[in-house]
């Protein structure tokens, strides 16, 4: 999530584990839902196939009903909002939100459902048959959803609808235990792998944005007719509107995700749709889309080719994009939000920005795909994995693109627009290592006191160490490293531990002086 901007105005041995003792759960979902745009709540039933590929007998599982986070202002989300001095507009006099009628089920049999002892978005459901190692149960349950006025990541704005976290959704299940976590605006998510096949039934009028590929062919093709016409005439503006075929009140739209730890989805009668194919050297074809609104920002006209541009450098720098679509929606504004990405869609709330800030946040987002969607780490114990790895390859991304016009979205001083790009890289980062970084980057998301310094530690304090390590391997063996961590993890759950092992593998050199300024505190000197 790229929620911490003002930055971007300024210019231990840990052995790896045995990859032979891996494991990891696998969820499976199937889920049937239905859009009420005048109650601007969901109705649903989902099933849930859950695989115990660990060791372990499991007597109960954790899951999380994130939408409970919205219900009241006793929650954690309410509690962390409004300790922020930033936290506590966004979370003021907005709608409630919540999930309810629920009622679990495992394999047929009602379910004893104890509650978290803090935490209304969290339960625990007891086992009545022990899940043995190697086996699978079902659980299933309707459920409903009242979807709270937009913030923090979710909700509605009058009838757009931003569709995250809404489901009940089991916690992680590791070689350290079970993660249940309450939701979260600062600190993020760790979800299990598996497959999602989703069916939205909604007034026919709405376009629709989600994780996936659609699979109702016919509105399928037509998004891609209307998109392909935008995209081809885009400086014209957007001169092709989306117009429902659909003859019945409601229509079903049916996707499919494989490989993917969550599932999203936005709705809205305006989106203007875009539409382009990206070839990617192996051969392989990715679907891209962008959803944006006709009277939002103008930029995102461009916003094709900045989601392929992301596309393709992060695939070369760290490894082929793997899924089969990629895709950008503009959400609504947010000052203190950038925006938030989810597993082959982003969502993007940054306040209206010129092209290269659009660019910058767009890929920031798609970005996530690798550090998030591919490589699924623990964001709430170890969030620099992902928002700082990430911020190291954006600005490695706006400085290869942008240094002789803008960087950061921001104006370039006359004097670094000759530099090269490593030139330029070190005049950056040594000015963002004089930033106050007080905390250790190896530090938890909710350790941090407020998003002024979780930003400047998770995002540009990781960055810079990272940056340290390039200067101290290279840049091709670090590369090299980095595609060899993508393909030992991709679709795993590295840890900290893991990512050091991948990186000493390829290099062939022992890192630890370098991981151990993990645990620095202060800025490197």
């Amino acid at each position: 999530m790229y929620k911490w901007l003002f930055v971007l105005s300024v210019f231990v041995s840990i052995d790896g584990i045995s990859q032979t003792n891996y494991w990891q759960q696998e969820v499976n979902y199937r889920i049937d839902v239905t859009l009420n745009d005048q109650a601007h709540s969901l109705h649903g039933n989902i099933a849930v196939d859950y695989l115990n590929h660990s060791p372990d007998t499991l007597h109960y599982i954790w899951f999380h009903l994130w939408p409970n986070a919205y219900k009241n202002d006793k929650t954690a989300l309410a509690k962390q909002l409004t300790a922020d001095r930033t936290g506590r507009k966004s979370f003021r006099n907005k709608e409630a939100g919540w999930i309810d009628s629920l009622n679990f089920e495992i394999d047929g049999r009602k379910v004893i459902v104890e509650p978290h002892p803090e935490h209304i978005d969290v339960v625990k459901l007891l086992l009545s048959v022990p899940l043995l190692p190697g086996s699978k149960t079902q659980i299933k349950t309707p459920f409903v959803v009242k979807l709270p006025e937009y913030f923090s990541r979710s909700g509605h704005d009058g009838q757009q609808y931003f569709i995250c976290q809404w489901y009940p959704k089991p916690a992680v299940y590791d070689k350290k235990g079970w993660h249940p976590m309450p939701y979260l605006d600062q600190g993020e998510f760790y979800s299990e792998y598996g497959s999602f096949d989703v069916t939205i039934s909604l007034p026919a009028d709405y376009v629709v944005g989600a994780t996936g590929i659609l699979q109702t062919r016919k509105e399928f093709d037509l998004y891609k007719t209307i998109g392909a016409a935008n995209y081809r005439d885009r400086e014209a503006g957007p001169v092709h509107p989306y117009q429902a075929t659909a003859t019945a009140q409601l229509k079903r739209l049916n996707y499919t995700a494989s490989n993917v730890h969550d599932f999203a989805w936005f709705a809205d009668k305006d989106f203007v749709i875009q539409y382009d194919t990206l070839l990617l050297p192996s051969g392989k074809i990715t679907d891209v889309f962008s959803f944006y609104q006709p009277n939002g920002n103008k930029e995102w006209r461009n916003s094709i080719s900045f989601i392929e541009d992301a596309v393709t450098n992060y695939s070369a720098w760290l490894g082929e994009y793997p899924y089969p679509a990629a895709q950008a929606v503009e959400g609504p504004k947010n000052a203190s939000s950038g925006g938030m990405e989810y597993p082959m869609i982003t969502l993007i709330t940054s306040p209206d920005e010129g092209r290269e800030g659009l660019d910058a946040v767009i890929t920031h987002e798609v970005g996530h795909n690798w550090f998030y969607g591919i490589l699924g780490t623990n964001e709430r114990d170890h969030p620099w994995m992902d928002e700082g790895l990430n911020t190291f390859y954006q600005f490695r991304y706006e400085a290869t693109k942008y240094r002789s016009n803008a960087i950061f979205g921001k104006e370039v001083p006359n004097e670094l627009k000759s530099l090269s790009v490593p030139e330029f890289l070190d005049r950056i980062f040594g000015a963002l290592n004089n930033l106050p970084a007080k905390k250790a980057i190896n530090t938890s998301s909710t350790a941090f006191a407020n998003k002024d310094e979780y930003g400047i530690v998770v995002y540009i304090k990781t960055a810079v160490w990272l940056y340290i390590v390039q200067n101290s391997v290279g840049q091709p063996a670090l590369d090299k490293a980095m595609h060899n961590y993508f393909d030992k993890w991709k679709f795993r759950h590295p840890y900290p531990e893991d990512l050091k092992a991948a990186l000493e593998e390829s290099i062939d050199t022992n890192l630890n002086n370098l991981f151990e300024l993990l645990d620095k505190q202060g800025n490197f000197k």
